[in-house]
């Protein structure tokens, strides 16, 4: 498994788990207030969902500041396209703005 493997990932499970517990509440405040900022053009949860949970987000980004693997070879080991990689690690490393 990818979180157990400190090798991989650069990280202890136990850090991994801190980051998800401090970052996830954060993000998803974040993208409600930028729901709520702007008139809706679709209805509530419509639309594209993300193909990869706050986890493999975080996992396929490690992955690839540690080790420098393309966004393809992420894209293969996660099961997603490559466009989706590169947004996720976009999105994880965008830097932290003020509140929303």
């Amino acid at each position: 498994m990818i979180i157990s493997n400190r090798r991989i990932t650069g990280l202890s499970a136990d850090v991994i788990a801190e980051l998800i517990a401090e970052v996830g509440p954060l993000r998803h405040e974040r993208h409600e207030a930028k729901l709520a900022s702007r008139p809706r053009k679709r209805a509530v949860s419509a639309g594209a969902k993300h193909q990869l949970v706050l986890i493999d987000r975080l996992l396929a980004t490690l992955i690839h500041l540690r080790h420098g693997t393309t966004h393809d070879v992420l894209a293969w080991c996660f099961g997603v396209d490559r466009s989706t990689i590169t947004r996720t690690i976009g999105e994880v490393l965008a830097a932290p703005e003020g509140p929303p």
